[in-house]
This record gives structure tokens, C-alpha cells and sequence, in this order.
């Protein structure tokens, strides 16, 4: 949702942003571009491939410019190490990136044959696979019960432990599909990806511990922008937005969430599920 983030980002050319899921940089060009020389824009990351490749996209413009690896938990400690006490305007998009999703050796994709990883880092040591082969049934089955909707958890759990070892994507994905019905549009195995992905990453903690963060980094006046793809995420943006709120130190400029255009979703089909919020600081 491009032209919705910087309507609602409000970007001020002297500003001071942070795009803290840059990806390859599409968002965070957006904000640069809106940029005077007087302007600075953090674009951060917890992927370090992902910010090598935003370089060449991001490095011509004005303002000033800082890469900063590193995911949302240690957000206020890096803005203290850069020599930022506040921030204008932060924005979040809590998708996979598009090289993370299309590179095979990464693990996140179910039609992309590669090593069972999924690490939005490759500095942090647990992987997918290590979850799939060693943790018990009892213990695969609440990953997916709590990290996903899928209602076949116990079901999907069984058939993983039985078909252990499993190490690629294409393997799993396969013993899913084999042990689930179909589904209409989805395949079977997405929701257990996204529950894997989300434990081996803990981003559901992270993306908490962002929320708490947010009244610590941004001034008065400015603005937070968070871009969420489920219903868990979405909770718990919604629920840390209304808090921040009701202790009067924000104000929701989104009473219902912004959904990409019919226009968008027909270019790009993978942002059908997205939803954007926003909030004022006071």
C-alpha cells in the first residue's frame, strides 16, 4: 500500500523516519523520496541480505541515510546508538519480504524446493527443521495452534512426527498436503509454514515488544504506520494502538483498517490480506 503509507506516515522533509522492516526498500524510497537534505531515514531490518540488496535502491537521494540490522525488540537501543532521541514517523510491514519468499535456500516457501530454515536472520541459530525433527507431537501441535488458524493442528502434528526426518520445504509441504484436505485457494501446508515461521522468529513477541517501544521513539506529533497479513498480528497491533489511546497518549487515525485497492490486489495478489493502522502520538 504504497501511496497509503506515506499519506498516512504525514512525512515532513526534515523529518526523522524509520522504516523498520526496509526489505529490498520499496517503502523506505517512498519516505526517502519525500526527503530535504535536513531529513534522515533509518532503514532497518533484522535480515542483513535483505538490507545488502535495499542499498542501490536507497542510496541516491537526499537526507541522510543510516542502515541498522537488528529486530524490533532492540529498536529503542539502536536509535540511542545512532544519536536519535525521537523519531517522526516509524513505519512497520510485517510481511516476508519478496527475497525472502522467492530465494529457495531460505526455507519460507512451500512451492520453492529448499532447505527447511526460515530464519529472518541468519545470525539466530534455531531453525525450522530443528523444530519439525526434535520437538515432540505435543509441542509441534501448540506451535501451530497458537502461531496459526489452522483447525487440523493435532491431525497435521501426528502426520509430521511420523514422517520424521524432514529437512526441505518441499518435503514438508508434502506430508501436509497428503495428511490435509485441500483447501479453496490456500495450500494446505501455509498455515503450518506460518506457524513455523513465526516461532522459529518470535514474531509475535517481537512485534509486541515493538508496540512498547513505540511511545519510547516517536515524538509528539508523530506518527506510527504498522502493516499487518493475519489476525494475530492484527490483535495485537489494534489492542497496543487503543491502550496507547485510552492512556491518552496517542490518538487512532484509523478507526477501521485500510485495505489495499481492488487496482493493488489485482498487480499483486499477495497483499489481499494486508491491513494498515495508524496512530498520532500526543
Amino acid at each position: 500500500m504504497p501511496v497509503e503509507v506515506v499519506d498516512y506516515l504525514r512525512i515532513l522533509p526534515g523529518g526523522v523516519y524509520a522504516d523498520v522492516t526496509c526489505g529490498l526498500g520499496g517503502h523506505a524510497r517512498l519516505i526517502r523520496d519525500q526527503l530535504s537534505p535536513e531529513g534522515c531515514l533509518v532503514a532497518r531490518d533484522r535480515d542483513a541480505d535483505s538490507l545488502d540488496l535495499a542499498r542501490p535502491k536507497l542510496e541516491t537521494g537526499a537526507g541522510r541515510l543510516i542502515f541498522d540490522e537488528g529486530p524490533f525488540s532492540t529498536l529503542r537501543e539502536s536509535l540511542d546508538r545512532l544519536g536519535i532521541p525521537a523519531l517522526d514517523g516509524l513505519l512497520a510491514d510485517c510481511g516476508v519480504s519478496m527475497y525472502q519468499l522467492t530465494s529457495a535456500e531460505r526455507g519460507f516457501s512451500i512451492t520453492r524446493p529448499g532447505p527447511l530454515d526460515m530464519r529472518m536472520s541468519r545470525k539466530q541459530e534455531l531453525t525450522a527443521a530443528d523444530i519439525v525433527n526434535f520437538s515432540s507431537e505435543r509441542e509441534i501441535a501448540d506451535i501451530i495452534v497458537r502461531n496459526s488458524e489452522e483447525r487440523r493442528w493435532r491431525k497435521l502434528a501426528g502426520a509430521i512426527v511420523r514422517a520424521r526426518p524432514i529437512y526441505t520445504t518441499d518435503r514438508l509441504a508434502a506430508v501436509i498436503e497428503k495428511a490435509a484436505a485441500p483447501r479453496a485457494r490456500l495450500h494446505p501446508a501455509t498455515l503450518v509454514f506460518q506457524a513455523l515461521r513465526i516461532a522459529v522468529n518470535q514474531e509475535l513477541d517481537e512485534l509486541e515488544a515493538l508496540m512498547r517501544q513505540i511511545p519510547l521513539c516517536i515524538r509528539p506529533g508523530g506518527r506510527a504506520t504498522v502493516i499487518t497479513f493475519h489476525s494475530l498480528e492484527d490483535r495485537i497491533v489494534k489492542r497496543a494502538f487503543q491502550e496507547l489511546e485510552r492512556q491518552g497518549k496517542a490518538s487512532i487515525l484509523t478507526r477501521h483498517v485500510v485495505r489495499p485497492t481492488d487496482q493493488e490486489t489485482d498487480r499483486n495478489p499477495a497483499a489481499r490480506s494486508a491491513k494498515l493502522r495508524c496512530m498520532e502520538m500526543k
